[in-house]
């Protein structure tokens, strides 16, 4: 993890290259805390009406919150297992002023099914968090639901020192934001009114 006071979107390439020969954290997946945090989409719509190229181009936080940079992105390709993420989280979620941490994780699962899209990736060495995040458009009965579900736990004594404000709060804010976010960009491919 590194902590800068102004955005080091020029430095992504070469932080990006760094990351990606860093290991994934090691965690025991039945020792992290569990959440599922979700938002329906539409009503009455299949998966076939939807362009999925901001999920699998990891468009899903806004811009005020997180910006990053992919592996595939640079090298001009689909999403593959393996492939590395670099983050870039505002704290507080403002461009300016607040703090840029620049940490990273990897793709370890894509989903393609017929009612469920979506992908996870784990924590890379030095981020704040360790565990495995989940992705997920699904279509059910009653609608498309957007779902994030994490096993997970502060990555570092200082994450753990500041867990119960840093790591609980802010990572729920920005999953509420990620949820809405995705919610958003989707009704406004189906043109559906804001509700």
């Amino acid at each position: 993890m590194q902590i800068y006071i102004a955005d080091q979107k020029n430095n992504f390439d070469r932080y990006l290259k760094i990351l990606m020969t860093k290991p994934v954290i090691a965690y025991n997946r039945e020792k992290l805390i569990e959440k599922i945090m979700q938002i329906h989409i539409a009503d009455a719509r299949s998966l076939d009406e939807v362009n999925l190229d901001f999920l699998f181009g990891y468009k899903i936080f806004p811009e005020n919150i997180l910006t990053s940079k992919t592996q595939w992105d640079t090298e001009l390709r689909t999403i593959a297992v393996g492939d590395t993420i670099l983050q870039q989280p505002f704290l507080p979620p403002l461009k300016f002023p607040s703090l840029k941490v620049v940490f990273g994780v990897r793709i370890n699962s894509i989903i393609r099914e017929p009612t469920r899209q979506g992908f996870s990736y784990e924590t890379i060495e030095g981020h704040v968090e360790k565990g495995i995040s989940t992705f997920t458009l699904e279509e059910r009965k009653d609608g498309l639901f957007f779902a994030i579900h994490t096993f997970s736990e502060p990555g570092s004594w200082l994450t753990k020192l500041a867990g119960a404000v840093f790591t609980l709060l802010y990572q729920a804010f920005c999953t509420q934001q990620a949820l809405k976010n995705v919610k958003r960009q989707i009704n406004l491919q189906l043109r559906v009114p804001k509700s």
